[in-house]
């Protein structure tokens, strides 16, 4: 099995731990400077306190929790796609592609968060995502 194509999903595993490191870090005093006592409700979640909080400190949260969503397919498709021995080529530089679109966005999200960049590195991640599917999807049809 080539295992090239796993390296890209492992930096997003990386990444991802990055930014619930930089949320922590930078939700956790921002509560603590406003007085918000975040274990005052039994069973709170961080969502819970992202309106009391300042947008910028809201963003990485927002963006954690998307790293959460999407990216979920990327691994089983990379996973399908390495099994599969397609893992090379155009594959691999698609899921390369992901992540490094992937990285840009949480970024852009965490930072300015304009929307209209924030859909565009989206929209772009999704298309590379979605090419590697459909290949998986073939290689193991055929």
């Amino acid at each position: 099995m080539s295992t090239a194509i796993l390296a890209p999903a492992a930096l997003l595993v990386i990444w991802s731990l990055v930014m619930l490191f930089w949320m922590a870090g930078t939700r956790l005093p921002a509560a603590k400077k406003m007085g918000i006592d975040i274990t005052a409700k039994p069973g709170g979640r961080g969502p819970d306190v992202d309106p009391q909080l300042p947008d910028k400190v809201a963003w990485k949260s927002h963006n954690y929790t998307h790293l959460m969503e999407q990216p979920t397919l990327f691994y089983a498709t990379v996973v399908i796609l390495a099994v599969a021995e397609a893992g090379t080529g155009i594959n691999l530089w698609l899921a390369w592609g992901y992540v490094v679109l992937r990285i840009l966005h949480s970024i852009w999200q965490a930072t300015v968060n304009l929307v209209n960049v924030r859909f565009l590195l989206f929209l772009a991640s999704t298309i590379c995502l979605l090419i590697m599917a459909v290949n998986a999807f073939l290689t193991t049809l055929f």
